[in-house]
């Protein structure tokens, strides 16, 4: 196979601004055809980016395609997945995995009964941070303590279904602070967790008149997380401490990951290594390249040229399976009042 046949499934923001303009670059990934439940939408979005075929139904696109791209609210990860898994399809599907740890199990379930790749689209493990982090994770030693921030400050998605739970499972923990948790585990080389302590807030964006930079949302109906914190520990007797937000009353908005472990220190943002090493403390930096757009590229990369047999795939379903996990244990943690063993 010289050529990848692509279809996408969804195609509002996410589609448009990071999947469709970067298989558009590649030469050996070809987009055949895109679907939405908008058709009016799909043929806009079909012309746009000269797609040959536009559909309304998302199985009229499997016969049309090798692998699918999936961007519709979290709510349909599952049930589209299986189904292109079951039509021979290969799947790359937005983040998080799905609603559920279930509906993960059943995914991944369908991938290895089909003999098909199924990947996530955890795409900060492809930024040049990120990258660079992994590899210097060898003059960490053995982690210790994982400090992750993932803070805006008043800065809810007014747009699409971010705030719908039906739709979406919950807000700024499932949309936002995955990222961080996937990352996380990546560089950690996947610890066991063992307990989970969470607690969530919603209490902020339920205060009528909001000052909220991303656009207006109806604080009535609004019942999703607007900030999250968490301690976890794994099995190797590490721990992380955790806190996400939409909605925070900060400064400014900010991105931490720091691990600290028996050899040395990481930051990611920015990118600084810190060891104790010939009787004196070093600090060392790094100038990194790359933002977000660039990372979308190495992430279709990556997934088309697994598809055709050329490389291995970075983020692996049951990694992603672990996050979707720990999502849902501290979501349980904050209704029951209690931690969560895993």
């Amino acid at each position: 196979m010289s050529k990848l046949r692509m279809g996408v499934i969804g195609v509002g923001g996410i589609a448009q601004a990071r999947h469709l303009p970067a298989f558009k670059q590649m030469e050996n990934v070809e987009v055949t055809a895109v679907q939405d439940v908008n058709l009016t939408r799909a043929q806009e979005v079909a012309e746009k980016f000269a797609v040959p075929h536009a559909f309304e139904q998302y199985q009229d696109l499997f016969e049309k395609v090798d692998a699918v791209t999936i961007c519709t609210p979290n709510k349909f990860h599952a049930d589209i997945t299986v189904a292109a898994l079951e039509a021979g399809v290969h799947v790359l599907c937005e983040k998080p995995m799905a609603m559920t740890t279930e509906e993960c199990e059943a995914m991944l379930e369908a991938a290895e009964k089909n003999d098909r790749l199924l990947s996530i689209a955890y795409h900060y493990r492809h930024t040049a941070e990120g990258k660079l982090a992994k590899q210097a994770m060898q003059e960490v030693g053995d982690p210790l303590v994982t400090r992750v921030q993932a803070m805006r400050r008043r800065k809810v998605p007014g747009w699409g279904v971010f705030t719908n739970k039906d739709l979406q499972g919950g807000g700024s923990l499932i949309d936002f602070g995955c990222h961080l948790l996937d990352l996380s585990l990546w560089l950690l080389d996947d610890p066991k967790p063992v307990e989970v302590i969470g607690k969530t807030y919603d209490r902020l964006s339920k205060i009528p008149g909001q000052v909220n930079d991303w656009g207006a949302f109806d604080h009535e109906t609004f019942n999703v997380d607007d900030h999250v914190t968490s301690y976890i520990t794994f099995e190797d007797g590490s721990s992380m401490q955790f806190e996400c937000s939409w909605a925070a009353n900060i400064k400014e908005d900010h991105t931490t990951l720091t691990i600290s472990g028996v050899d040395g220190g990481l930051s990611v943002y920015p990118f600084e290594l810190y060891q104790a090493k010939y009787g004196a403390l070093f600090d060392q930096t790094a100038q990194v390249k790359g933002g977000e757009q660039e990372a979308g590229l190495v992430q279709a990369e990556n997934f088309v040229n697994s598809c055709l047999g050329k490389e291995e795939l970075v983020v692996k379903p049951e990694q992603a399976l672990k996050v979707s996990q720990l999502i849902e244990a501290i979501y349980k943690s904050s209704e029951t009042g209690t931690s969560v063993r895993l």
